[in-house]
């Protein structure tokens, strides 16, 4: 992307964790306005500023806190799935958003949201890199890299957002089509977070084990199936080679939520293939495998994807 000059944007982060503390963090210091959306409850932990952590830079940055969704250009939810319903209670002036832009893991928010506020508004994106919140307004970007991707009908409205995004790190794309923007992630997703999840180890540990990597593998190949059958352009050979790549202490959000008790976003990253695999008649017996192993280290008495 060309360099763009335009002016500051408002933008509203709707859930200040790893994902939307980064978000808002480099948009802040890139010089547009930021408001973090935060609970009613927790307003008082929440420092006026954002820190980040990054291989992009170390910085700490102003923003607004709120605990409804101010007037924006755009809002971003980041929130994890599992919370989604109760965050948009936040938001009671929709009319008041021009933009949402939903990085959500999964694929069944998009349609969701699309229901609720018009489907010209909310644009399809996904991102992939390790951010974690430290404390709040403290954020850590643990991973060498942080991809950015947004369908392209969403470009005349954040072209020069992407672009203040890639000059700080940010590798950015505007993907065309819609299946091959969200199924290109979740067949990486899924496999990634459901084994280190149900192995509680690391990448690396995950690659170098021939049993759990053989596993994860055929989940790989499952959800690639799956999603093609859905219309998605994905590759199963393109998927481990990005695998493969990753940095080998990476270990998936999943993982962590499991490790301090949280309720994994199962029915977020599993659900959409077990449901598509059905409604196509492929068998995903890799796939169902770990997802058992994640409920059974989870505490589930009982299948919650049955």
């Amino acid at each position: 992307m060309t360099d763009i000059i335009s002016k500051p944007m408002r933008h509203a982060i709707l859930g200040a964790g790893g994902v939307g503390g980064m978000i808002g963090a480099c948009l802040a210091h890139a010089g547009d306005a930021v408001t973090l959306v935060v609970r009613r409850e927790t307003l008082g932990q929440y420092p006026k500023q954002l820190t980040l952590e990054s291989a992009f830079g170390q910085f700490t940055v102003d923003v607004a806190v709120a605990t409804e969704v101010p007037a924006a250009d755009v809002l971003w939810i980041t929130v994890k799935a599992t919370q989604l319903d109760s965050a948009l209670s936040a938001l009671t002036n929709p009319d008041g958003v021009r933009a949402i832009v939903p990085l959500l893991n999964g694929i069944d928010h998009v349609a969701l949201l699309r229901d609720n506020y018009g489907a010209n508004r909310v644009i399809a994106a996904t991102i992939a890199g390790e951010m974690e919140r430290v404390s709040p307004g403290h954020i850590a970007h643990r991973t060498p890299f942080a991809r950015l991707n947004v369908l392209s009908a969403g470009r005349a409205m954040l072209a020069v957002t992407l672009n203040q995004l890639e000059q700080i790190g940010f590798a950015c794309r505007f993907i065309d089509d819609e299946p091959t923007l969200m199924w290109g992630k979740l067949v990486f997703l899924a496999p990634f977070a459901l084994s280190t999840t149900a192995a509680d180890k690391t990448v690396g540990e995950i690659l170098s084990d021939p049993q759990w990597r053989s596993l994860g593998e055929t989940c790989v190949r499952e959800a690639c199936a799956v999603g093609v059958a859905e219309g998605a352009r994905v590759n199963f050979e393109a998927v481990l080679s990005g695998v493969s790549a990753m940095p080998p202490n990476m270990r998936s959000s999943m993982q962590k939520d499991v490790d301090q008790g949280r309720t994994p976003e199962l029915d977020a990253i599993a659900g959409p293939i077990l449901r598509g695999a059905r409604r196509h008649g492929i068998d995903v017996p890799a796939t169902r495998k770990l997802v058992a192993a994640v409920e059974e280290r989870a505490g589930y008495k009982e299948s919650r994807l049955a």
